[in-house]
């Protein structure tokens, strides 16, 4: 049982927010969280990163209960090795939605991840411009639309990642895929209906927790959902996206000041 005033489950996002500028997640931050996991409160790892990077996310978030995984797409319990939720985007709805935006804004250099497995490789076009190290296999548009996707990664160069997150939003039904950008210069394209709100929805179902006692930590676009679906608090990082500030109910220090652990250490000292 929680001690009461204290939420149920908390909800982190990793990278811009729980990881450091220099991808690192500092020795107080793990403290904290186990202090947390020790008071009863569950946490959740909730990113955009694929299946791919499972083991670097639990690195990263080392006492995490779940993975909220892929934008929300894939949803891993650690205690079960079945997954709660694995969706993919059909080829056929990628290839729509790539062709759509194109007449839109231009070209677009497009990755696809198509593979769960720990350090799968990115299909697609090279770009200088992706921050992490990846390991890309050079193939065509039209082998990446040949399967179903996890998600796609998609710029336009010239374009302001912003632009062109709105621009997919207004030409791109719902119902075909979902949107986001997570500050990486590529707008995300994945499953429709798949977003972080919606993988924690599953994870709070899963273990009978209201939204109400659920909080949130985040900086950037693709963090919105949950925030719209947490009720306990949501909370942005100093450096988060002017949307993320402008949806926050409160804001703790940057991400390279631990600012989630800061949070939760004045939390639990309540």
């Amino acid at each position: 049982m929680t001690r009461p005033g204290l939420p149920k489950l908390i909800a982190t996002d990793l990278d811009g927010t729980l990881v450091r500028s220099d991808d690192t997640v500092s020795a107080y931050t793990h403290a904290v969280l186990d202090r947390v996991r020790a008071a009863g409160i569950r946490i959740v790892g909730a990113t955009g990163r694929g299946p791919r990077l499972t083991e670097l996310t639990r690195n990263d978030i080392r006492v995490a209960d779940f993975l909220v995984l892929a934008q929300g797409g894939w949803v891993i319990d650690q205690a079960d090795p079945v997954p709660l939720r694995t969706e993919r985007l059909s080829g056929a709805a990628l290839a729509q939605v790539l062709t759509a935006l194109e007449a839109e804004v231009g070209p677009l250099s497009v990755m696809v991840e198509a593979l769960e497995h720990d350090d799968a490789p990115l299909w697609g076009d090279y770009d200088p411009t992706w921050r992490y190290p990846v390991v890309l296999e050079p193939r065509t548009r039209a082998e990446c639309v040949s399967a179903d996707v996890i998600k796609a990664f998609a710029r336009a160069a010239g374009t302001d990642v912003d632009d062109l997150l709105a621009a997919a939003e207004r030409i791109i039904p719902p119902h075909v895929a979902s949107v986001t950008q997570a500050g990486l210069n590529y707008i995300e394209i994945c499953p429709p209906h798949v977003d972080k709100g919606t993988g924690l929805a599953v994870v709070a179902q899963a273990v009978g927790v209201d939204p109400a006692d659920v909080l949130v930590f985040g900086d950037m676009p693709n963090d919105l959902p949950m925030f719209a679906w947490a009720g306990w608090s949501r909370v942005a990082v100093a450096n988060a996206h002017p949307l993320v500030h402008a949806a926050a109910d409160e804001v703790t220090t940057t991400n390279d000041e631990d600012g989630v652990a800061v949070y939760l250490d004045q939390l639990l000292s309540r």
